[in-house]
């Protein structure tokens, strides 16, 4: 899979409940409540809110990851308290479907949403577009918010737009996100190689 050992698909396969946040050192140790790590091992990759993380300790209740600063810096896992809500996703293993994208679990920042337009049948999020990760960021795009796969369906001069259905809000921790919330951003890994690519390719 594209030179990598542990990749995800975006596809949430449940919210876990933090049942507590503690300094470790300079790290925090989450513990969180889950049924996921019943069909894992400690030492497995799960995805939190799209950032991979390794269970380092699991009973039939709840498991627990570690977490450096650098990953606290770039993400939103470092506003996470008792009660917060993560979005979970195991690694991908060999003959597992493929339904959403192609996701490393390597967060690249945080975005704030700066609109949530609310219709009948389905819900759009305004984006502020992180300067750095503009050129990644395209229409009919794949992009993972919070460790979900979605789609750019919309592109403007310092906002992108992501439509969500109900059952994705419903299933993910994204229903219940507020305007000004940071957001977790992965932009997708071929866009990163087309534009490495270009960069590196003299025609």
């Amino acid at each position: 899979m594209i030179g990598y050992k542990r990749m995800f698909t975006g596809i949430i396969k449940e919210i876990g409940t933090v049942l507590d946040a503690k300094k470790v050192g300079k790290n925090r140790l989450f513990k969180i409540a889950s049924k996921l790590q019943n069909k894992l091992q400690i030492g497995s990759s799960i995805a939190i809110s799209g950032v991979c993380t390794t269970i380092i300790n699991k009973n039939p209740k709840y498991f627990e990851f570690e977490v450096m600063p650098e990953t606290l810096d770039k993400t939103n896992l470092k506003s996470l308290k008792t009660n917060s809500k993560v979005n979970l996703e195991p690694s991908l293993r060999l003959g597992d479907d493929i339904s959403g994208h192609f996701v490393l679990g390597h967060v690249d920042t945080t975005a704030k949403l700066k609109k949530l337009k609310k219709y009948k049948d389905y819900s759009i999020f305004e984006i502020e577009t992180p300067k750095q990760l503009k050129k990644f960021i395209a229409l009919k795009s794949s992009i993972t918010i919070n460790g979900v796969s979605l789609t750019v369906s919309d592109v403007n001069e310092k906002t992108f737009e992501v439509s969500l259905i109900p059952f994705t809000l419903k299933r993910t921790t994204l229903g219940s996100i507020k305007e000004k919330d940071e957001l977790n951003i992965e932009v997708d890994v071929f866009a990163r190689y087309m534009e490495n690519f270009k960069q590196n390719v003299k025609i």
